[in-house]
Parts: C-alpha cells; sequence; structure tokens
C-alpha cells in the first residue's frame, strides 16, 4: 500500500459553529510525507480544524489544500483525508475484517480488490489472523489498530489523528505510538496527529503546530519550542516561566529574580519586556550565607518535595516569588547535594543563559 505524498495547507481559514468563530485565519502548510503534531489547550480549535481539513465542516472563509489543488468545496466522502478517534468506533455486529472492508463497501469496490486491500491492511497494522474476531474480543490496543487499518485501507492523502491513544494504558500507549510512527515514516501519508502530551510530540513529530484562542502561535520543529520559543505564550505553553521585567543597567528584574542582559538584547523604548525561564536546564545548589540570591542567574527557593524517578531527582522548589518550578537533575549535576537532598532545604537556583529569552 503506497501513496504520493501530499502537501497540505489551509489559507487564512476562519471556522466556527453558528455564530460561534473558532478558527481565526489559520495558515500552515504540512509538507508531504510528514507528521505534524497540532497541540494547544482544551477549546483552541484542535477538532475544528481536523474537522475543516476532513471536510466534516466547511470554513467560513478560506482555503484547504491537497497539493496545489484547492478541496475546500469537495465533500469529505471525496476527500481522501480520513480520521482515527480516542474511542475506535467499530461496529460491534461486525467482523475485524468487515470493519476494515466497511469503506471499501460503500465506494461499490469490487470484491476481489476489496479482499486484497484488507489483507494488506490488517497486514500493516500486524493483525493477520484476527479477520474473524469481533471487537469484542480484541484489546484495546488492537481495537484500536483495526480502527487504523480502516483508515489506511482506503488508500488516504491525508490522515487525521484526534488523540487515538488516550484510552490506553501508559505501556500500551507508548507501544502505539512507536508502532504509528513507524507506519507512517514507512507509508509516508501526511498526518495532522492532534495530541495534549508532549512526550507524543518530541517521539513522532516532525513540525509542531502551536494553536492558542484558535490561532496559529507557532510552527516549526519539536527543538524549537524548548529552545527557542517565538512567544511568550508559546513559552508558557511548552513548560517556561514568564514574568515581566524591568531593566536595571545590565540585568532585567523580574519577580522571579534578576536577569543577565546579554549582547544584542536592546533595552525597549520604555524599559519593560517580559522574560521566560526553562526551569529543566536550572542546576540547584545549596543555599550558604556567602551566596547572595540577589546576583544575576540565581534565584533563591525552597525545596517543596523531591520525587525519585529512578536515573534522576525531580525537585520541586518554591522560589521567592512563590511560583513552583521543577527540576529534574542527576546527583552529578548537583552541588552540594548532601544539603540540597531533603525536603525544607534553601537552595539556589542556578539559571544558564540558554535558559532564558527576552522579548
Amino acid at each position: 500500500m503506497t501513496t504520493s505524498p501530499t502537501k497540505l495547507q489551509l489559507r487564512n481559514v476562519s471556522a466556527g459553529y453558528g455564530r460561534k468563530p473558532v478558527l481565526h485565519n489559520v495558515s500552515l502548510e504540512i509538507k508531504g510525507g510528514k507528521l505534524a503534531a497540532l497541540v494547544g489547550p482544551s477549546g483552541c480549535g484542535k477538532t475544528t480544524l481536523l474537522r475543516v481539513v476532513a471536510g466534516l465542516l466547511r470554513p467560513a472563509k478560506g482555503e484547504v489544500l491537497f497539493g496545489d489543488q484547492i478541496y475546500t468545496d469537495i465533500p469529505a466522502e471525496r476527500r481522501a483525508a480520513v480520521a482515527v478517534f480516542q474511542k475506535p468506533l467499530l461496529f460491534p455486529y461486525l467482523t475485524v475484517e468487515e470493519n476494515v472492508a466497511f469503506g471499501l463497501k460503500m465506494r461499490r469496490t469490487p470484491n476481489p480488490e476489496r479482499t486484497r486491500r484488507v489483507t494488506e491492511a490488517l497486514r500493516l497494522v500486524q493483525l493477520e489472523g484476527f479477520e474473524r474476531r469481533r471487537p469484542s474480543e480484541l484489546s484495546g490496543g488492537q481495537a484500536q489498530r483495526v480502527s487504523l487499518a480502516r483508515a489506511l485501507v482506503t488508500e488516504p492523502r491525508v490522515l487525521l489523528l484526534d488523540e487515538p491513544f488516550t484510552a490506553l494504558d501508559a505501556g500500551l500507549r507508548e507501544e502505539m505510538r512507536a508502532f504509528v510512527g513507524s507506519l507512517q515514516r514507512r507509508l509516508r501519508i501526511t498526518t495532522l496527529f492532534v495530541t495534549h502530551d508532549q512526550d507524543e510530540v518530541v517521539k513522532m513529530a516532525d513540525e509542531v503546530v502551536l494553536l492558542l484562542d484558535g490561532r496559529v502561535e507557532q510552527i516549526g520543529p519539536p527543538r524549537n519550542f524548548y529552545v527557542a520559543p517565538e512567544t511568550p505564550r508559546a513559552a508558557q505553553f511548552f513548560g517556561w516561566k514568564v514574568a515581566a521585567g524591568v531593566f536595571r543597567g545590565c540585568k532585567v528584574e523580574t519577580a522571579l529574580g534578576s536577569f543577565s542582559v546579554p549582547d544584542g538584547v536592546g533595552t525597549p523604548q520604555d524599559g519593560i519586556c517580559t522574560v521566560a525561564v526553562y526551569p529543566h536546564k536550572a542546576r540547584l545548589a545549596a543555599a550558604v550565607e556567602s551566596q547572595s540570591a540577589t546576583s544575576p542567574d540565581c534565584l533563591e527557593g525552597r525545596i517543596e518535595a523531591i520525587h525519585d524517578l529512578g536515573l534522576r531527582m525531580q525537585y520541586v522548589v518554591q522560589l521567592g516569588s512563590g511560583d513552583l518550578i521543577e527540576i529534574e537533575t542527576s546527583t552529578s549535576q548537583t552541588d552540594g547535594c548532601m544539603s540540597v537532598q531533603q525536603v525544607g532545604a534553601r537552595v539556589l537556583v542556578r539559571i544558564p543563559p540558554e535558559a532564558v529569552r527576552f522579548y
């Protein structure tokens, strides 16, 4: 089963339900054969965007393109875009084989071709020998694979995944991530994948589309959101701590603490900026009297909780501002660790320059 990679584009798309707007002037492009993760808080428009791409919701304005062809007015049944949802939504009275063949039967695909394609789809999802089983005889992961086979058997140009692993337990979810990622790369089907799980974003996505309030906040490789978020809102969504700052000479003062200003960061006319700090790159040290928490890039705090993660330790630290941050570190990354590793201990949180962004 092969498909030609199809570039997916949305141009200035606005959409909603009745008088309630959800998407506002959304433009994006996903290269052919790539997997893009669509992320954002609940209610930001992720599922609405999928419905627009699938042809289940007509946008109020804008265009949807598959390749160079405008598909905005092409109905869902002729759009060659299929969706897999959180629940497999299989017909309980049909066998696995009949469930997978359902879409082809509706399209009146000849029996020999239908049989060939169903066999191939079940082979792809590693369910040979399950043809005669009913959905009630399947595990959660097997049922989701049947749902995926039913989508793939129609040889779609675009695959839409709407949080398909949410209902699975942690181990099976990890297995399905690896399986779907491998299958997508092998088939080179352009895929738009909705998720709330940032582990899935890192492990599966070629690109990330961040939606906030129905607008695209940032698009790019997953790494960019962790090392160079373009806006304070993008930074905050991906775990950065954000605070208002005021320039004081070569420092910026915030409620979190003070930070050194690197060369090339100009002072705005009003002297006000926004600072984002990525706590996962911070390092801990025991607070001693000779160390000043008022020095730039060194924040004073108190350990509120410690979680042993095996190879790493996670510290929940309350800063002087009242903000809680989580810092994961190994023993070799902790200075004065015997003093640090106890709840209630005063600590200094050292922030490396690459963990600070100025806006």
